[in-house]
């Protein structure tokens, strides 16, 4: 059973023509162009401008309460650096949800809309001055440590009792893009497995530190259950062999998140069927050595908003089989940095005419910034146009940049027939005000 399995049922009409488990369920095609929660894409397109991301508040939350119905008794955060601006931390916040943070800056967000600092998770390979002084300000509830330097640092610095959490790198190979893999060794996350028990030594020798449990992220796009049930078991494992040689039983694990559809045809991730397997290869192996299981954290971001968000773009010029737009790698990196895949669809009108293959090319002076390649348009595509790509709610606004002093695009939140702006468009003044020379 998939996410889509236990989403509320809010079908589309059997007249529209979209892409299956691409698009927010508000999304619709018509005649006149694509909708999403009531309004027409010109319509946003004109009111907001282009590039613009668009992202479905009812689409978010409906998949923050299917993951609720799918995994009861988990302890779910939102992995804040896939999308990270005040309206959706607000949301996670009023769905239940924990939070895991990255920086100051993230937990600046969650400070500026309340969050309950003890639902709230720091983590990171590195953790600077300002991290560190940001999350002990707030007191937030648990600290991920990642390096033996980092318990010193934290060690000295806590004024009462900080709970922490251990990265332990389990060796299991999730068999994603090597960028995204940290489940392996001999990358920059966590303690090896083998060499983990040396950081338990080092936060119990710390008086200002509370070990609370494991954290354990095997990578990003992860489609294999097998692969969470393996590094769980492994996991549940070390926590025995803990015991054994320290007498203290941890009651924490955090396992991380998960793959989503970026194209169609492209398989949903099980989540049901993750929630029964991980919990009974922990629930197994925890019996076999005696120990209670511990309580399991989930941290989907990707799940929640990446499928909830569209990006709309206005063709600027076509070229033999190029087709430019208005944006490019400055709002979305993803092609570039891993090859990733999109599809793309003529939005703002219908078009008879017929298909043909062509790539979608952004305005920066790279030969790298291609939003999508081989992909179908109508062959009738012509400057001014609006393209819609769908599945860029996570890892687009986080990763958007200046690139060419460009100005990054808005967020615009659609809900009901209402649009606002969650982020606001850049502008050449916000570029000019951070330029002091």
């Amino acid at each position: 059973m998939t996410l889509t399995d236990v989403l509320p049922s809010m079908g589309r009409s059997l007249q529209t023509k979209l892409e299956p488990d691409v698009w927010p369920r508000s999304a619709s095609a018509t005649a006149e162009g694509l909708s999403i929660a009531g309004i027409s894409v010109n319509e946003l397109a004109a009111r907001f401008g282009t590039p613009a991301y668009i992202l479905d508040e009812d689409e978010v939350r409906r998949r923050c309460q299917a993951y609720r119905a799918a995994l009861p008794g988990f302890e779910i955060a939102y992995a804040g650096k896939s999308l990270t601006c005040r309206a959706v931390l607000r949301w996670m916040a009023e769905e239940g949800f924990s939070l895991d943070v990255c920086s100051a800056g993230e937990l600046a967000v969650a400070r500026a809309v309340g969050f309950p600092a003890e639902r709230i998770l720091l983590h990171g390979n590195v953790k600077t001055t300002e991290d560190w002084k940001a999350a002990l300000g707030y007191e937030v509830g648990r600290i991920v440590v990642d390096s033996l330097d980092e318990i010193e640092q934290l060690g000295s610095l806590a004024r009462h009792p900080q709970r922490v959490l251990i990265r332990v790198t389990p060796g299991v190979d999730g068999h994603t893009h090597k960028a995204i893999a940290t489940g392996v060794e001999n990358q920059k996350f966590g303690f090896p497995l083998r060499k983990a028990m040396t950081a338990v030594s080092a936060v119990l020798a710390q008086p200002g530190l509370r070990l609370d449990g494991l954290h354990c992220h095997i990578g990003s796009q992860i489609k294999s259950v097998a692969s969470f049930e393996l590094a769980a078991r492994r996991m549940v494992e070390f926590i025995g062999q803990i015991r054994d040689q320290h007498g203290i039983v941890l009651r924490s694990l955090d396992l991380g998140g998960h793959a989503v559809p970026y194209l169609p045809g492209e398989q949903e991730f099980d989540l049901v069927g993750y929630a029964q397997r991980v919990q009974v290869a922990v629930n197994y192996t925890a019996a076999t050595l005696g120990l209670p299981a511990p309580q399991l954290t989930i941290e989907p971001g990707r799940a929640l908003v990446a499928n909830a968000g569209i990006t709309l773009y206005r063709v600027v010029t076509v070229k033999g089989s190029y087709v430019a737009v208005d944006g490019g790698m400055s709002d979305n990196m993803r092609a570039s940095l891993y090859g990733a895949r999109y599809l793309v669809r003529l939005a703002g009108r219908s078009s008879t005419a017929p298909l043909r293959t062509v790539s979608v090319v952004g305005r920066h002076c790279e030969a790298g910034d291609v939003i999508a390649t081989d992909v179908s348009l109508p062959a009738d595509v012509h400057a001014g146009d609006v393209l819609a790509v769908p599945v860029t709610g996570a890892y687009h606004h986080s990763l958007a940049s200046n690139y060419n002093q460009v100005c990054r695009p808005p967020i615009v939140g659609v809900r009901d027939g209402w649009a606002r702006p969650l982020v606001r468009r850049e502008t050449e003044e916000d570029l000019m005000a951070r330029d002091v020379g």
